[in-house]
């Protein structure tokens, strides 16, 4: 599916100047219809993938306890 530059940035929820910059740039690959970009954002997928799995993770962190403090006596 083709987006818009505005599209994009709704769907990756990041201001569409960045993404317009990313296009530009060449991190972002667009197509040019002679009007406006396109962008297919079947190349997102990965991105939606590695975030799902950096907030499963963080989750996880998140939910582990606190260890108990170890007593330690100084005999000196």
């Amino acid at each position: 599916m083709y987006r818009t530059i505005e599209e994009t940035a709704q769907y990756l929820e990041l201001p569409k100047d960045y993404v317009y910059s990313c296009i530009v740039s060449g991190k972002i690959r667009a197509v040019h219809d002679g009007e406006q970009f396109l962008v297919n954002s079947d190349q997102f997928t990965l991105y939606w993938e590695q975030m799902e799995q950096f907030q499963a993770e963080i989750q996880q962190f998140l939910s582990e306890p606190i260890p108990a403090d170890p007593v330690i006596n100084d005999e000196d």
